[in-house]
């Protein structure tokens, strides 16, 4: 059982380059989850755009990562909220983020049988950010830039993708990221705890929405088992 172990290794390496990899890139918008501006889940308005890899390691599932880039904007008056809307607050700010993680085919994705397929997917992985950070400056009442700040991320990604193109693959989804930290909006900026507001016990989601277009390469693979 040993040797079989070390050979399939073996294989495994040997015949690396005979995976199938997807190159290209991804478009649309952002919004963020908080204590400012829409009180919508899904609000992709704001530009949000990069570059993803994908190494497909079997026909269920591949080896993912992107780094995206953002504007993110709040604005109370978008709000469908009274109080909101009465209180004004606003922030707008870029952020950056690179992800890597899994990409589950809920069926078989191969891209050498000369055939169309349109495949429902889910990604997940772990997710790093950095981000002008804000906070509430009381004298004037409004959201100030702070300082640049990092976090990290869980994403939760569905999306339905097809092969339109012999190489291409053209994607749609829709990714929530949980965050670990309460101020993408300025809400709780924690060098100034006593400017806090809304609710301080849930953390913010940031949600990108749009379409990936990828160009696939490499010869039929050679699948491993894992």
């Amino acid at each position: 059982m040993r040797l079989v172990f070390i050979i399939s290794i073996f294989f495994c390496f040997a015949f690396a380059k005979a995976q199938t990899y997807e190159l290209g890139v991804f478009a649309g918008g952002s919004n963020i989850v908080g204590d400012v501006g829409s009180t919508k889940f899904i609000d992709p308005l704001d530009l949000t755009a990069g570059v993803i890899f994908k190494w497909n390691r079997s026909d269920r599932h591949s080896f993912r990562g992107s780094i995206l880039f953002s504007n993110m904007v709040g604005d109370d008056n978008d709000s469908d909220d009274v109080s909101r809307d009465l209180r004004g607050y606003k922030y707008n700010y870029n952020l950056i983020e690179a992800s890597v993680g899994i990409e589950y085919n809920f069926w078989e994705w191969e891209l050498y049988t000369g055939k169309q397929h349109i495949v429902p997917y889910l990604y997940t992985g772990l997710t790093g950010f950095q981000y002008e950070a804000f906070r509430l400056d009381q004298v004037a009442n409004q959201l100030v830039e702070d300082d640049t700040a990092r976090g990290i991320a869980v994403p939760f990604i569905l999306g339905i993708k097809s092969n339109i193109a012999p190489k291409l693959v053209l994607g749609v989804e829709v990714g929530v990221r949980y965050t670990f930290t309460d101020n993408l909006d300025g809400s709780n900026n924690e060098d100034f705890s006593n400017g806090s507001f809304g609710n301080i016990n849930n953390n913010d989601w940031y949600v990108f929405s749009g379409v990936t277009l990828t160009y696939a390469f490499g010869r039929k693979p050679c699948y491993c088992n894992f």
